[in-house]
Parts: C-alpha cells; structure tokens; sequence
C-alpha cells in the first residue's frame, strides 16, 4: 500500500531516486580518502541535509564512517565488499601474476584497469614498481577515460605494436603505457605502466611497451580468447 498522497507509481520512482542519490554519495565518499559533509553535497548536487540524512544511514549499516572531526570516508562494510569483489574477480585474479612479471621486466609500476561506469576506467589490481622513484598505487581509483592512454586501450585504439603512450595527462611528468586486454571480440581491460616521464623515454619507453603488450596478450591467452 502506498504513503497516503501518493500515488503506487510515484512510490517506487522515489525510492528509485533515493537510491540513486545514496549510490552517488558513496562514491563520491569511497572515491576520497575523507569527504567532509558540505564536499559531499556540493559533488553530488545535493541539499546538505538531505545529504547528511543519506549519508547517516550509510553509516548505520557500514558502508559509511565518521570521523571525529565530522568528514565521511568508507566503511567498514564497504572495504569488506570491496576487498571481496577484488579477490573474486577473475580478470584481476589471473593478472596479479603477469602484474609482477611486467614489474620484473621493467621497474615501474603495473596496474590492471578494467572500464567502468560512464567513460571511465577503474584500476582494479597494481604491483608497485621498484625504482625509489615510482607512480604510487591507484588501486581504486576511477578516472576519465578521454585523455589517456587507458582509453586508448580501451576503446582498442593501440599502435600496431599493441600499445600506446600519453605524457602528462594522468599526472604532471607520468607517463602512461597501455595495452588492451580482448576477450571473445571484445575489450575487457588494460594492462598499463605508471612511471615518470624523464624515465621513459626511447628505448625504455620501446621496451616497457613491449612488456606491456606481451603481457596483456599471455592474459587473453589464460582468459581463453
């Protein structure tokens, strides 16, 4: 039975919207490493107390905590889900391995990237380079697919080498090397380099796409393309 004053259809269209708008708040908060209340309704186009109401019962069930000094940031409930989801996925599975090879070959740091919602990418799964100077993890993170090379990857545009390279558009000096990962005709990751720009250059930039490369199709090979 519906809420009096409103009608059966309108029901499910605002449960619908609320939540759209929780989802919203969480990743905006699980996106950060704390979010204070007014940043959390200022990014989702939010009134701040319907924000605080939504961010309150996120909280009551884990997927949200609270600082002392009042900022959001993730859950226990949603690390556990998230810790979860990682070990389970297959693509992230069979890359951990070929992660740590791609280091071992070339010293900097190797990341998974799977597409995510919208034109965005996820890393979903790292091995952190060796060099004292090296791209830190970005295990998590979601990024603009427009100006990088992982979109490149993604959207199967690599050279005829099987890899592209893109200066300065993820980080100020980083260099981004990816390389797409296909499976039954279709692109279902990336495997990239982080590392700075001084660093590859010419023939190191040659090799670690190379590397790149390789490993991105021994994975379609276990992926059973």
């Amino acid at each position: 039975m519906s809420a009096p004053g409103r009608t059966a259809s309108e029901a499910p269209a605002s449960s619908t919207r609320a939540v759209d708008r929780a989802m919203a708040l969480l990743s905006e908060v699980c996106g950060e490493q704390s979010l204070t209340l007014t940043e959390c309704a200022r990014r989702t186009a939010l009134p701040a107390s319907t924000a605080l109401r939504l961010l309150r019962t996120l909280e009551n069930s884990g997927f949200v905590t609270r600082d002392p000094d009042g900022s959001f940031g993730a859950g226990p409930r949603m690390v556990q889900i998230g810790t979860r989801a990682l070990s389970s996925h297959r693509l992230v599975a069979h890359s951990r391995p070929l992660l740590a090879d791609v280091v071992d070959a070339t010293g900097e740091s190797a990341y998974l990237a799977l597409p995510g919602p919208g034109r965005t990418a996820v890393y979903a799964a790292t091995h952190e380079g060796t060099w004292p100077i090296r791209h830190s993890s970005w295990i998590g993170r979601e990024v603009g697919r427009d100006a990088y090379a992982v979109r490149a990857a993604l959207a199967g545009e690599a050279t005829p080498q099987g890899y592209l390279a893109t200066r300065g558009q993820l980080e100020p000096d980083i260099t981004a090397v990816s390389a797409p990962v296909r499976s039954q005709d279709r692109i279902v990751a990336a495997v990239t380099i982080l590392g700075p720009t001084y660093r590859l250059t010419g023939n190191a930039l040659s090799h670690c796409g190379a590397v790149i490369a390789a490993a991105a199709h021994r994975l379609e090979v276990q992926l059973g393309t």
